[in-house]
């Protein structure tokens, strides 16, 4: 069995001394066979170069509540006074190379010299278009802001960030962020990977956001499965005030439903957790899977409007450079 170069631990009910697993749960792992026969039989949508973003220019800090997207995965949660960024990406491209890989076709919604201070990054994952080095250099020089992340992760970081400030934790373990703010991560249905042997090396992790302007869960990259760890979450932490769920990079579903979620699994996730809002994340910027770049957004418009007792208001596809209050 292969060492795993980032963690070193004991076995658990989703690590098996060697890579971390979803338990119960699909298999995500794909073939190369399989990779093969999704760009044979599929054709992908053709997405435009560049869609006109107006960055927002947000205030060093909020009392209440408010979430701005800045792209895919990244978004600028203020709360209580506190600045929180999740999954931050300013680079061009989602790739370990800087002339190839999926290119940004939405400029980030908030430049990088107009963040305010950055208080805490949480990561999700691993993968290029969550965890981008370049990016977090730059915040540990301007900001040096607390990044959490889950198992394994910290390795990568303290790699490429000399002098980064790292918690790392396992599903439902809870890291303290100061000013009376704290994140627990969550259990979601993911992988993780950065080259071509380090295949579910380092764990993976939605974050929930305990503040004194309200309660906020990331739910970071996760397909649906039978959808027992939403219903978990809502045992474990009650329903989110607003939830920030993926409803795009989904498509073909035979290659993709383990991993990422599709709009109408999405709208059931926001079901399960009985979240008061939410905003739709992880579409529009870096074209990953087949589908067109609207897609997400009609698709969650039809799955709201087939959900009983959820209004169109209540859950939203986030634009970059749009700002929400809660």
């Amino acid at each position: 069995m292969p060492n795993n170069r980032y963690y070193s631990g004991p076995p658990s009910d989703h690590f098996d001394g060697t890579r971390f697993f979803n338990p119960g749960e699909p298999d995500t792992d794909r073939s190369l066979l399989e990779v093969l026969r999704w760009k044979w039989t599929s054709r992908a949508a053709t997405w435009p170069k560049v869609m006109p973003v107006t960055p927002a220019r947000p205030e060093p800090r909020v009392a209440g509540l408010r979430v701005a997207m800045v792209g895919h995965a990244t978004l600028l949660i203020q709360a209580a006074g506190s600045n929180i960024l999740t999954d931050p990406v300013w680079s061009d491209r989602a790739s370990p190379l800087s002339f190839a890989g999926p290119k940004r076709v939405t400029a980030p919604g908030i430049a990088f010299e107009d963040l305010p201070p950055i208080d805490a990054v949480l990561l999700s994952h691993g993968h290029y278009d969550h965890l981008d080095v370049a990016t977090l250099r730059r915040l540990q020089a301007a900001h040096d802001p607390l990044m959490v992340m889950p198992l394994g992760n910290d390795a990568i970081v303290r790699g490429a960030v000399p002098g980064a400030r790292i918690e790392v934790g396992d599903w439902h373990d809870r890291v303290a962020l100061g000013s009376g703010l704290s994140t627990t991560l969550t259990r979601a249905n993911h992988w993780s990977a950065r080259g071509v042997n380090d295949r579910r090396m380092a764990l993976w992790a939605g974050f929930w956001l305990d503040t004194p302007a309200g309660s906020v869960w990331f739910a970071g990259d996760t397909g649906y499965g039978d959808g027992a760890i939403f219903r978990d979450i809502r045992a474990r932490h009650g329903s989110p005030d607003v939830a920030l769920i993926p409803i795009g990079a989904y498509a073909p579903r035979w290659f993709m439903a383990a991993q990422h979620v599709d709009p109408a699994e999405a709208v059931r996730i926001f079901a399960d957790v009985g979240a008061g809002r939410a905003l739709g994340i992880h579409w529009g910027t870096f074209q990953l899977t087949d589908e067109a770049r609207e897609e997400p957004v009609e698709g969650l418009a039809t799955a709201l409007a087939a959900a009983a007792g959820i209004e169109a208001s209540r859950f939203v596809a986030a634009d970059p450079g749009s700002t929400y209050d809660f």
